[in-house]
C-alpha cells in the first residue's frame, strides 16, 4: 500500500497517514463550502479525496463496509491499523511471539532445505512487518546453527571457507541446495547398493539349497 501510494505521489501518504487536520470546518465549527477554500487549503481537499477514492476502490465489499461510515483518510487509515495490525500491547505480543519462535527455529530431519526456507521466510517476514527484523549475518548463523547432524560437515565447510558477515542468505541456501542434491544421490545409490547385496545373498542361499535338494538320497 505504501509504495503504491509513494508511487503516484508522495504527498498523498502524508495526507493518508496525518489527516489534514479541521481543514473542512470553520472556526464556529461550520462545515467551509469548497468553492471558498483558497489555493493552497483547495490543493489539500483534492489529495483527500484522491487518497479516499483510491482505498475505496481497492476495498471489496466486505472491508468497504466496516469503512463506510469514516468520513476522512485519517478515520480510514486508523481504523486499518485498528483491525489488521492491533493495539500497541497486541502487536508486541505478536512480536515476541515470532522472536521466540525465531530463536527456537530448527530444520525438521525430514524436510527439504526448500521447505526449511519456506517456514524461516514466512518467520522473518512477520518479524520484519512487526519491526522486529534481524540482520542477514543473523539469518545465516540461525540457519547454519540449527541444521540436522548430518550437515555438520558442510556446515564447517562454509564456516571455513566463507566470511558469514558478507554471506548472504540466498548464496547459502543455492549451497546447501547443492549439497542436498548430492546428499540425496548418495543415500539413493547407497539404497541400491544394500538392495544389490541383500539380492545376491538370497540368490546365494538358493543357490546352496538346490545343491544340497541334488545331493540328498530322497
Amino acid at each position: 500500500m505504501y509504495s503504491c501510494i509513494m508511487g503516484l505521489d508522495d504527498e498523498l501518504w502524508d495526507v493518508f497517514e496525518d489527516g489534514v487536520g479541521d481543514l473542512s470546518l470553520e472556526e464556529e465549527g461550520a462545515a467551509i463550502d469548497r468553492k471558498k477554500h483558497t489555493p493552497s487549503p483547495k490543493k489539500l481537499y483534492k489529495k483527500h479525496h484522491k487518497i479516499r477514492g483510491i482505498l475505496v476502490a481497492a476495498f471489496c465489499h466486505r472491508e468497504y463496509l466496516k469503512m463506510n461510515d469514516k468520513s476522512t483518510v485519517k478515520a480510514m487509515f486508523d481504523s486499518l491499523c485498528a483491525n489488521y495490525e492491533g493495539s500497541k500491547k497486541v502487536r508486541e505480543a505478536k512480536a515476541n511471539m515470532f522472536v521466540h519462535q525465531y530463536e527456537l527455529f530448527k530444520m525438521k530431519d525430514d524436510e527439504s532445505i526448500e521447505v526449511m526456507y519456506s517456514r524461516f521466510q514466512t518467520l522473518v517476514s512477520g518479524l520484519q512487518i512487526l519491526k522486529k527484523s534481524y540482520v542477514a549475518s543473523d539469518h545465516v548463523s540461525k540457519i547454519l546453527r540449527n541444521l540436522p547432524a548430518r550437515w555438520r560437515p558442510k556446515v564447517t565447510a562454509i564456516e571455513e571457507a566463507k566470511d558469514l558477515n558478507t554471506l548472504s542468505v540466498e548464496n547459502l541456501i543455492s549451497s546447501l541446495k547443492v549439497h542436498e542434491i548430492r546428499l540425496d544421490e548418495h543415500d539413493s545409490a547407497k539404497k541400491t547398493k544394500s538392495i544389490a547385496l541383500a539380492s545376491k545373498g538370497k540368490s546365494s542361499k538358493s543357490l546352496k539349497a538346490i545343491e544340497s535338494e541334488e545331493e540328498s538320497p530322497d
